[in-house]
């Protein structure tokens, strides 16, 4: 891997915040254990990896908890990190490109949006990783790699939960961008509910966009006049809009209208009212492991998945109040038929 002197790495940062074009980029002086180097002596590497993202890092959905992700992936590996959010699409290459001018190791794309100018920029930074999270099964290359969660699985898990909690037998979908990762998600949602009651209806619609707040109220509160009583949703910020309108339906009184998180523990953080349980996603294991490769120098053309096999796909916490005993046992029965191969879906 390339090493720069101190001013060629200050030049660098000074290309990558003029190229981020609107982002937010921290110093030189990213996160991450860098002082793991300096306890054994000074002698071995510190790995560094960037996260590019065009969502904010501090959005309660998809953007943070890619962001969180790579920071525990690191954590656990004495990598340094950095970041560059809310980055326009038309500037994906350009923040790339800042990053593997400053000497980063890997570049962490999350989500199959930034394929395009991930293939771009990888052809001239060969010495360079680029790890994208939902990418393609035909995107990898000797440095480029897929990480790639079950869609089918995670689609399946939300579809069971709203199935069981749904009294009006309408569910509403909500996606970023009609891309393949988010079309499984959909087709799983519908098969695992009406798998479990013949009688649901899905709702769903596409925003056009993973960071418009506004578009996901507007479209919640569609769903929510056709009578929609529980949520999932594939769309970062988009989500956050989602689940306010829901929070505004509900008003003070009882919570009717449901929302399923992903992919962290959404419960767990004291993120809506209206939220019921998540699709926990292990992007920082699939992280880690693509992070490993690059230091055993094995990194490129293959897939990294993520499934209930390697127990990359988990339930998260439920909200107690809202979701009975009954139904968690039941649910969690589902997600055992669903790791057996049993589910009727």
């Amino acid at each position: 891997m390339k090493k720069f002197f101190a001013l060629a790495l200050a030049l660098a940062m000074t290309v990558s915040l003029a190229a981020c074009g609107g982002g937010s980029t921290p110093p030189a002086s990213a996160s991450g254990s860098a002082g793991s180097a300096a306890a054994s002596g000074g002698s071995d590497k510190v790995y560094k990896v960037a996260m590019v993202c065009d969502s904010s890092i501090s959005d309660g959905g998809w953007g943070a908890a890619c962001y969180n992700a790579m920071e525990a992936a690191a954590a656990d590996l004495g990598w340094e990190t950095n970041y560059a959010d809310s980055v326009a699409q038309s500037d994906y290459a350009n923040s790339m490109t800042g990053f593997c001018d400053m000497g980063y190791d890997m570049i962490f794309l999350p989500g199959n949006q930034y394929s395009d100018a991930t293939v771009q920029v990888a052809k001239d930074y060969p010495d360079i990783a680029f790890a994208v999270l939902n990418g393609a099964t035909t995107l990898p290359t000797d440095n480029i790699t897929s990480i790639l969660p079950d869609a089918d699985q995670i689609g399946y898990m939300a579809g069971a939960l709203a199935g069981l909690m749904s009294k009006t037998n309408v569910l509403g979908f909500i996606g970023g961008m009609e891309i393949d990762t988010t079309k499984a998600k959909l087709a799983g949602f519908e098969k695992a509910a009406k798998a479990i009651n013949p009688d649901i209806t899905v709702l769903s619609a596409y925003a056009g966009s993973f960071n418009d707040v506004a578009k996901g109220m507007e479209l919640a509160n569609g769903m929510i006049s056709q009578k929609a009583d529980v949520f999932f949703g594939d769309a970062s910020a988009v989500d956050s809009g989602a689940r306010q309108a829901i929070d505004a339906a509900n008003g003070s009184g009882e919570i009717a209208i449901f929302d399923i998180g992903q992919p962290a523990d959404l419960v767990a953080q004291s993120q809506n009212p209206c939220l019921i349980g998540s699709v926990v996603t292990d992007n920082a294991g699939m992280l880690k492991l693509a992070m490993q490769d690059v230091e055993a120098g094995s990194f490129g053309n293959k897939t990294i998945y993520g499934s209930f096999d390697n127990n990359c796909l988990a339930i998260g916490t439920f909200n107690d109040a809202l979701v009975s005993t009954d139904i968690q046992d039941s649910y969690r029965n589902y997600i055992t038929q669903m790791t057996e191969g049993s589910f009727p879906g």
